[in-house]
């Protein structure tokens, strides 16, 4: 279950109680599910409850007491514990690093993306300024990626450079003089130099990875092939992976998930989050999260691919065919982050 799936899980269950008269309050449109934070426990935790005690006229303890009930017989939920003032602590069935590495596996680049259209509708309108290009269009990815129907627009129509080198493209140019003109609403501080130079992927990276009120730094660091360059670290780490598939198809073997996951702790939290930073950078439309949240998937993938493989006159195991598998759904999220920016995941580096 995506954190999407489990927010929708968790307005159905204040629905119930709702139709049930057990609360009076009108529903969320949205329930915000994340990682427990210190105390809590469990796969996810929700502050809906929170939410809901002072339009129900309740403690926000009583609230959860009810909202547990209706969440603990969910489907794919195994149980739902109340910590602090009321916030939900939910575990799903089949937690844990086998069922998350099946599903990012089984859905592929689709992993992180939501199924079915939310009804959504967003006009992304910006100026004739490359960055702010480049920003609407991830910006449009990512939206859409979450069920958004998106529609970007220029205000005048863009420089062929942007197209040609940068891959930038937009639905519409120029402001229309009726109904009323749009107002630009994606706005990044602009970049001072002309990124071209840097070639469409690391100006792109140049572009994307400083926040949006953060000035863009237009060097050829993003070029260059070490560990100071976090672009390098993505790519690199996303070859790698692919690197392990085929010198463990020559070792004969293959991957399959399990639990056994030795001091794979970061990669497992790193993947698991790929879903709410998905969303989380929608809401915000701020493609930086998405940018720095594969440079932290990349730094855990390269904390653990020396032991992916058997060593010397070791045979295969099946804690090495489960770090195939978690390598591999790591290399996954990481080209699926990296096509969403527009930058290409090269299967050799």
């Amino acid at each position: 279950m995506t954190p999407v799936e489990l927010s929708r899980t968790v307005l159905r269950a204040v629905r119930r109680a709702v139709d049930a008269g057990e609360l009076v309050a009108p529903v969320p449109e949205r329930a915000q599910v994340a990682p427990p934070g210190p105390g809590g426990r469990g796969d996810y935790a929700t502050n809906v409850a929170l939410q809901l005690a002072r339009p129900a006229g309740r403690p926000p303890q009583e609230v959860a007491r009810i909202l547990r009930a209706h969440l603990a017989d969910a489907e794919g939920v195994a149980g739902v514990d109340i910590t602090g003032p009321g916030f939900l602590n939910i575990t799903l069935d089949g937690s844990g690093a086998q069922a998350l590495v099946a599903e990012i596996l089984r859905r592929g680049a689709r992993y992180g993306f939501v199924d079915e259209p939310t009804g959504d509708v967003v006009q992304l309108h910006h100026p004739r300024e490359v960055r702010a290009a480049v920003t609407a269009q991830a910006v449009a990815r990512i939206l859409r990626s979450q069920g958004a129907l998106v529609r970007t627009s220029c205000a005048d129509e863009p420089d062929p450079a942007w197209a040609a080198v940068l891959g930038v493209s937009v639905d519409a140019h120029g402001t229309p003089a009726a109904p009323a003109p749009l107002k630009v609403n994606v706005r990044p501080v602009p970049a001072v130099q002309d990124p071209t130079p840097l070639g469409r992927d690391a100006a792109r990276w140049a572009l994307l990875h400083p926040a949006s009120h953060d000035h863009p730094r237009i060097t050829a660091d993003h070029l260059v092939q070490r560990e100071t360059n976090p672009l390098f670290r993505v790519r690199y780490a996303h070859a790698r992976t692919r690197a392990l598939t085929r010198n463990a198809a020559a070792l004969c073997f293959t991957s399959a998930p399990s639990d056994v996951q030795d001091n794979a702790t970061h990669l497992v939290d790193a993947l698991a989050a790929y879903p709410v930073t998905l969303a989380t950078a929608a809401r915000h439309r701020s493609p930086d999260r998405l940018a720095r949240h594969l440079v932290v998937t990349a730094d855990a993938v390269l904390g653990i691919q020396h032991a992916v493989l058997p060593l010397g006159d070791e045979k295969p195991s099946a804690a090495h065919r489960a770090r195939l598998a978690l390598a591999e759904a790591a290399g996954t999220v990481l080209a699926g982050g990296l096509s969403l920016l527009g930058i290409d995941a090269p299967e050799h580096l």
